[in-house]
């Protein structure tokens, strides 16, 4: 987590008003100026009596050696979560529609995907390999994130996810 500074201490200090505060005026500013519509606004602004700051936890690894501990952001109350929802609502289709083919989810469709796999594509000589990503959300710089997702829709011609401008100024 320290590698990326995706997230700082806040100490003592209680930023929950400013954060509300910057959420609901960046969301006026996109309703304001057409990128958004009114109902979107009024089902992404911040009631600030029903948020909360993100906090931090850790749970235990413990099928690892020396037991790691794995942190936890927990953020469903943060004044940024229904913009999140809002997003993967928005990008998810998009996501699910262009990596259908090379995306397994669970256990059992990768057993599935290897079956049908075996009969055409795999040999006696076809080696397996696994990756353990380290803070792999937080790896990905946000301005790195939009670049691919612009690029994404760049490359799938998409001008607008629902009624969304791919570029907002």
């Amino acid at each position: 987590m320290n590698q990326t500074q995706a997230y700082q201490d806040l100490g003592t200090s209680n930023q929950l008003e400013s954060l509300v505060n910057e959420t609901n005026d960046f969301l006026y500013g996109l309703w304001r100026n057409k990128h958004i519509t009114q109902k979107q606004y009024e089902r992404l602004k911040v009631v600030k009596k029903q948020a909360e700051i993100a906090h931090l936890y850790f749970l235990p690894k413990a099928h690892k050696p020396k037991t790691p501990l794995r942190p936890i952001m927990a953020g469903l109350k943060s004044p940024t979560i229904a913009i999140s929802r809002w997003l993967d609502g928005l990008l998810r289709p998009l996501f699910n529609r262009l990596a259908n083919e090379t995306t397994i989810l669970n256990g059992s469709q990768l057993v599935k995907q290897v079956e049908q796999w075996s009969a055409r594509y795999l040999t006696s000589t076809t080696s397996f390999i696994t990756m353990d990503l380290s803070d792999l959300y937080t790896m990905i710089p946000q301005e790195g994130g939009i670049k691919a997702i612009r690029k994404l829709m760049e490359t799938s011609n998409i001008k607008r996810i629902d009624g969304v401008k791919k570029r907002l100024y």
